[in-house]
């Protein structure tokens, strides 16, 4: 593991980590680039763990010794130019750079998994990681974006969800609505959530529905479009209570996903 101490931000080895607050820059260079950014030593342990390939570690100088096991160019620097650097305190005391893998086609996807959630419009990184999270810890195989989509692989993201959008594989639908018909032809049974009232509570489904389960979710706020909805099978609720008409989409979702893994 060769350490390389660095005392200024200038050092052009460590592009990757540059400017790690703005959101626009980032999201426009890492997908192309083919890398995303992890935060903290159990993210990028679960990163590893889950086979992408290291770029490089930038920590915390006084951290160097937890990643001595570590194969990789280790970028090392005190707290102030590490800040300097990523345009931010980083508080966890170590990033790393990855590189990215080919995501599987949609029909891959599909043919393997048998709980599968569906997300429009999803372009909230905080939202989007929390998602991931409770999607593998309850049982769902897989994830559809739409083309709108928040990037999983967004420093954000992958720091919300502890690393679990490593644990679960998901595709891009490019051609939006028209993937839904492709969701649907290998087998699975549509579910808008949705509050609207001619919706049906999720915990009254039957066992036709919950056999091959793809749960719609649609962005926080206007949720599923018309059109969406309108290619679903069925329309489904979680019934609120004291005059509370919608759930956070994330918190929404690991209900919805709790329900459908019983």
């Amino acid at each position: 593991m060769p350490v390389f101490d660095l005392d200024s931000a200038d050092d052009e080895r460590i592009g990757d980590y540059r400017a790690l607050t703005d959101v626009d820059l980032r999201t426009k260079w890492e997908p192309p680039n083919g890398l995303f950014i992890a935060e903290g030593e159990l993210v990028i342990r679960r990163a590893l763990r889950a086979g992408y390939e290291l770029r490089s570690i930038l920590v915390d100088a006084k951290r160097v010794d937890q990643f001595a096991d570590i194969s990789g160019n280790v970028y090392a620097a005190p707290p102030p130019v590490l800040e300097s650097i990523t345009g931010f305190h980083v508080h966890r005391g170590v990033l790393a750079s990855f590189h990215r893998r080919p995501l599987p086609s949609l029909s891959e996807l599909l043919a393997n998994a048998r709980r599968l959630v569906v997300l429009e419009g999803l372009n909230t990184h905080t939202n989007l990681g929390a998602l991931f999270r409770s999607a593998a810890a309850l049982g769902i195989d897989a994830v559809v974006l739409s083309p709108d989509c928040a990037d999983p692989l967004y420093r954000r993201s992958v720091r919300v969800s502890m690393g679990e959008v490593f644990a679960i594989p998901y595709a891009k639908a490019e051609a939006w609505p028209g993937a839904l018909k492709e969701v649907s032809a290998a087998g699975f049974r549509l579910l808008a959530l949705t509050p609207a009232d001619d919706a049906v509570p999720i915990a009254t489904l039957g066992s036709e529905d919950r056999r091959r389960p793809a749960l719609m979710l649609g962005a926080e706020g206007p949720g599923l479009t018309r059109t969406a909805l309108a290619a679903s099978d069925l329309r489904v609720s979680i019934p609120m209570q004291n005059g509370v008409d919608s759930l956070n989409v994330a918190t929404a979702a690991a209900i919805a996903f709790y329900e459908l893994s019983r």
